[in-house]
């Protein structure tokens, strides 16, 4: 199982307004006609309960060059007691979502079309309405 290729993501909502985001390795391409990912989240990370109720998030996906700060800023502390927009460069997609900049080599803009109950997590199957490259050089 350990040979199994993953990358690293962080994956950002926005809600009112408030925008946060997590680090995570289960995004996957689940379809190309119509373009779907999958992406599995922890209900307890905040970041579950902003796409659960908007329906929206998007997937910085990192490059092999993203910083461990990133890691850290996003991964190691909770948008619960943290605004994670405070303190990073960031751009914000046509859906309103933020997404990072830096040590990233691309964007998905997604819309939940599904949810999957698994328990202490939930599975997110959405469509991408917008996928771009980010020059992070």
């Amino acid at each position: 199982m350990f040979n199994i290729s993953d990358g690293l993501f962080v994956v950002t909502a926005r809600e009112g307004e408030k925008d946060n985001g997590c680090v995570t390795n289960t995004v996957v391409q689940v379809t190309d006609s119509p373009l779907r990912v999958s992406v599995t989240i922890n209900k307890a990370n905040y970041t579950h309960g902003m796409v659960e109720r908007t329906g929206k998030f998007n997937v910085s996906i990192l490059s092999q060059d993203a910083k461990f700060e990133t890691f850290k800023h996003w991964g190691f502390q909770s948008g619960a007691n943290v605004d994670k927009a405070i303190g990073i460069t960031f751009s914000r997609a046509d859906n309103g979502v933020i997404y990072i900049t830096e040590g990233v080599n691309a964007v998905l803009c997604c819309k939940v079309v599904q949810s999957v109950d698994l328990g202490t997590h939930s599975t997110f199957i959405a469509d991408v309405e917008d996928c771009f490259c980010v020059n992070d050089s």
